[in-house]
């Protein structure tokens, strides 16, 4: 038995050490992240490409509007001069002169429009063909944008005629000049060349100031939570791996403390559970002795069986059947340890007789003043397993007994009375156990039915009502407190039957 024992539990301990061992493989897969994929990486880059595509929204239509600015100020240049040309009164200019102005504004001619006559002002050779005819006063952005991206790409070597309106508007004059868009492209290209340095170096410091406040407000939170996550998972018994929460009112702050509550909860369990282990070895092993103690007893009862004592004669009988079902109690708990409760086997019982059979396992005592009062027929029958509702009914009576002879009592003036009747509603008998005790507490009424938790006791275990729980659900029923009664406890056993016409 001791080998088999060991090896049960070098077996049941195996499973709960692998999650510990896939903890730390994962710690090590996620704490040694390379640069790119970390998730702050991400965030600055997407940051950084977010500013630049602002950027290039905002260069479009300010590269069309350089241009025209361009045009515009080589406009009012050629006007500056064609005003001291015309003030001279003199308008055959000579030949060096003009080749100056050309020069000088940078065109190929000049002419001057006013009251429906042209002046050719200046002019050199002129080219064979215009490749485009810009007018300043009427050209939309759409155009001006597009034209500014022609420019960009397949300018450099076309012919452009420009005219607009000279200052004041309603003056009538307008200037005209034909150029090269060369230098204008040479000077959109140098444009684009610093804004496009202006708007990297814009990028970088608003992505790093909007990464410092994000990095601040969400990736420290995130990243506290884990790295606590990976610590807890390597070994979560370890009271120190719970995460201590940032007073924060925030989201993160609610989750932190919830990760918080969480993990105490997990540890918690965690403990429960080692408890339990241990608890089901140690029964185990009690269980065996015992089992064997009971045996001895048993073949000695038999042997008492076959004294002729009248006395011995009558009490022989329930001490034979009392230490049988101890047996069998013995040989379940090794059943309930594996999880593995036998299913009820049913049949048509009478409900008193293990009412009855009940009392005389509790043994009441005249001075300890409980009063038991069987309330059921004698021909009340229910169709159930006989030994599984004695246990669930033996195990609601003796907390029953003990719960009132805890309570202070007056010189027999205090009842004192457990109280268990029956009834059929339909396909379904209700069983009801109430006693007259000082009733459950809310802690106990809070883990009613949860092993370890819900006895009103310090000595005690809280597996009576538990195991009664599981036996009642085993039959298709339900068990329940019932919150309506002032004073005691009053369980409520509900339990599928056969209807009352059938039974007949």
């Amino acid at each position: 038995m001791g080998q088999g024992e060991g090896s049960d539990s070098a077996t049941a301990l195996a499973p709960i050490e692998a999650p510990a061992q896939d903890a730390q493989t994962s710690e090590g897969q996620f704490t040694r992240l390379r640069w790119r994929n970390r998730l702050s990486s991400k965030l600055l880059l997407l940051i950084v490409l977010a500013v630049l595509v602002a950027e290039i929204l905002i260069f479009v239509p300010s590269i069309a509007n350089m241009r025209v600015r361009w045009m515009d100020s080589r406009l009012d240049t050629v006007a500056a001069v064609s005003e001291v040309l015309i003030a001279s009164g003199n308008m055959d200019i000579p030949r060096e002169v003009q080749d100056k102005v050309l020069v000088t504004t940078g065109t190929k001619a000049i002419a001057l429009r006013e009251a429906g006559a042209s002046h050719l002002l200046a002019m050199a050779e002129m080219p064979d063909a215009i490749d485009q005819v810009i007018d300043l006063d009427n050209t939309s952005e759409a155009a001006a944008i597009w034209d500014a991206f022609g420019t960009l790409f397949n300018g450099g070597d076309r012919i452009l005629r420009i005219y607009g309106s000279i200052p004041p508007a309603d003056s009538g004059r307008i200037i005209e000049i034909v150029t090269s868009d060369a230098p204008m492209r040479h000077a959109m290209l140098v444009y684009a060349r610093n804004v496009a340095l202006i708007s990297l170096l814009i990028s970088v410091i608003a992505a790093s100031l909007v990464y410092l406040i994000i990095h601040e407000m969400l990736l420290r939170p995130i990243r506290i939570i884990h790295r606590n996550m990976m610590a807890f998972a390597s070994a979560p018994e370890n009271p120190t791996r719970i995460l201590i929460p940032d007073n924060r009112k925030d989201e993160f702050g609610i989750a932190q403390h919830q990760i918080s509550h969480m993990q105490s909860d997990v540890q918690r369990t965690l403990k429960e559970r080692k408890h339990l282990a241990d608890l089901g070895l140690a029964v185990s092993k009690i269980n065996h002795d015992m089992r064997n103690i009971l045996a001895s007893a048993q073949l000695l009862s038999d042997r008492l069986a076959d004294t002729e004592d009248p006395m011995v004669q009558r009490f022989a009988p329930k001490l034979i059947h009392t230490l049988s079902r101890a047996i069998r109690y013995s040989e379940s708990v090794m059943a309930y340890g594996r999880s593995q409760e036998a299913p009820p086997r049913p049949r048509r019982v009478r409900l008193r007789a293990i009412v009855t059979e009940v009392e005389e396992t509790l043994n009441l005592d005249r001075d300890s003043g409980v009063e038991f009062e069987n309330l059921i027929g004698e021909d009340f029958e229910i169709n159930v397993d006989s030994e599984q509702l004695f246990r669930i009914l033996s195990n609601l009576c003796r907390n029953s007994v003990q719960a009132m002879g805890r309570s202070p009592g007056n010189d027999g003036a205090i009842i004192k009375r457990l109280t268990l009747s029956a009834g059929r509603i339909g396909t379904t008998t209700i069983i009801g156990v109430e006693d007259t005790g000082p009733g459950l507490p809310q802690k106990a009424r809070d883990h009613l039915f949860t092993a370890f938790k819900g006895s009103t006791r310090s000595d005690g275990t809280g597996l009576g009502l538990a195991i009664a729980q599981e036996l009642v659900q085993a039959h298709g029923g339900t068990i329940e407190l019932r919150e309506d009664r002032p004073i005691g406890a009053h369980f409520e056993i509900r339990l599928p039957d056969l209807p009352d016409w059938q039974e007949k």
